[in-house]
């Protein structure tokens, strides 16, 4: 992430960093048990000290850019299936008006909230992604935030430390557990860590203090589940709910069971059967800690600028650099080869679903010169005789070689033209990466595109400006007010 002790000290979030070293220090010394010593207790203790410390400057912007993105993507996907689903799922609930559904009138448990705008946040696949892990740590730790800090009347500085948490705990997660040690066994990564991404974020909000954090992280692996089947899903009902309602759902379950007092098993990440281990066949459980008040984990996710799923990224910024470059038509391409990392070329290979089918998308790219909200989401303009005539010109291949732990999301796009010219293009990191960030400016014009539509123009502006500022409000029913009705 490029911080260096001396801005980590300075920003005062060395005093957690060094707190965090002393607990580690100190817990291998009392229990001997080498690395893995009381980890339970020293990712608590952080946990519970974490809502107090300053984020670094730069890790503030940065966690404020991933809130904008998930909030955007949260309002745009209420009006899709999935989230016109989960509303009519939470008018059905009732419950204790305690937090609001975002774009409605709707108030009810925090649980339920936290369910339903989880839903809203992944009802596509605009929300941002952390691409060493492929957790989507954004739809479930923002909205797990919102509606405890809803419910708690907590601040915006608090909201933005919880959400940051919340991130950490998602990635770190998924390090320790190792992504692809859960992926062999079927299991869903992303629903995976869902969970702990709410639970962090949850439990800051709930301002826990290390016993609770002990218990709602015990309460949290209980309830960690997803399959990896979700790819056969073909309306992103079921994938909304596997990477974001339902960890929404049981990170702040967690959470509140823990401020409500109840007990449990103290040390879920080290003792007997713990979660890492029934989790993963070769856990790396220092990955859980390794170095807390640091590295954080909500500077790494990519923020993406296309509403599509995260393999598709590098290519359409490819091919959009070529059709520029060499005024492409579909008049003039005969063939183009894309070529993606084996393992997401699986995901995105002629999906059911428009914004997770490459070859859907290289062909809108062509026509249209970019890919909009609303063609990445139109299963009519999958059906269109232009689209499908140019989209039998996509190939798509999976490439064993692109699978590079440093840039695992790259894709190269080669164009042959009816001249007889082949032209490439190799994008590496794509726009919104951490090699290649958005700015504020950036991470706005995104969500200015997703949030006027349905808020309006003027309330969409005074949603920017808010997060954008949201360390002075006072309390975080600020920002609600401005996302319902």
């Amino acid at each position: 992430m490029g911080i260096t002790r001396r801005r980590v000290l300075e920003s005062g979030a060395g005093l957690l960093a060094a707190a965090a070293a002393r607990v580690r220090v100190s817990g291998q010394s009392e229990q001997g048990k080498g690395a893995a010593a009381d980890l339970t207790g020293r990712v608590a203790r952080y946990m519970a000290a974490a809502r107090q410390q300053p984020l670094p400057p730069d890790v503030l912007r940065e966690t404020k850019h991933r809130v904008l993105d998930t909030v955007a993507a949260m309002v745009s996907g209420a009006k899709l299936k999935p989230g016109e689903m989960a509303i009519r799922f939470a008018r059905a609930q009732g419950g204790t008006a305690e937090a609001s559904i975002l774009t409605t009138n709707i108030r009810t448990t925090a649980i339920n909230a936290a369910l339903v705008n989880a839903m809203f946040a992944h009802a596509d696949e605009t929300d941002d992604f952390e691409p060493v892990t492929k957790a989507h740590p954004g739809c479930a730790a923002v909205p797990a935030a919102l509606a405890v800090g809803e419910r708690e009347n907590a601040s915006g500085q608090e909201f933005l430390r919880a959400v940051a948490l919340g991130y950490d705990l998602c990635c770190r997660w998924l390090m320790a557990l190792g992504p692809n040690h859960v992926r062999a066994t079927h299991r869903s990564a992303e629903g995976v860590s869902a969970t702990m991404a709410a639970a962090g974020a949850a439990a800051s909000m709930a301002r826990l203090d290390e016993k609770g954090m002990r218990y709602a992280l015990s309460y949290a692996v209980q309830q960690v589940s997803g399959v990896w089947s979700w790819e056969r899903d073909v309306e992103h009902i079921e994938k909304a709910f596997d990477f974001a309602g339902m960890g929404a759902r049981n990170g702040v379950t967690a959470a509140l069971m823990a401020q409500a007092g109840f007990t449990g098993v103290p040390d879920v990440l080290e003792g007997e059967h713990n979660g890492l281990e029934a989790h993963s066949t070769q856990p790396h459980p220092e990955e859980m800690a390794a170095d807390l008040g640091r590295r954080f984990y909500v500077t790494e996710t990519a923020i993406k600028t296309f509403s599509v799923g995260y393999p598709i990224q590098s290519a359409l910024d490819a091919f959009l650099a070529l059709r520029k470059e060499h005024n492409l038509t579909p008049a003039n391409v005969d063939r183009i080869v894309a070529t993606l990392p084996e393992d997401g070329a699986g995901i995105v290979n002629n999906s059911a679903m428009p914004d997770v089918n490459l070859q859907y998308l290289i062909a809108v790219a062509l026509i249209d010169g970019t890919v909009s909200f609303d063609a990445s989401h139109s299963y009519e303009r999958m059906k269109d005789a232009q689209v499908l005539a140019v989209k039998q010109r996509v190939e798509l291949v999976g490439d064993r070689a692109l699978m590079d732990p440093a840039a695992p999301r790259s894709a190269n796009v080669e164009v042959r033209l009816r001249d007889g010219r082949t032209v490439t293009h190799f994008t590496r990191h794509a726009p919104g990466t951490k090699e290649n960030p958005l700015d504020t400016a950036g991470v706005a014009a995104k969500a200015r595109t997703l949030i006027a539509p349905v808020l309006g123009d003027q309330r969409g502006e005074q949603v920017i400006t808010r997060i954008n500022t949201l360390e002075t409000a006072a309390s975080i029913r600020d920002l609600v007010r401005l996302l319902v009705g």
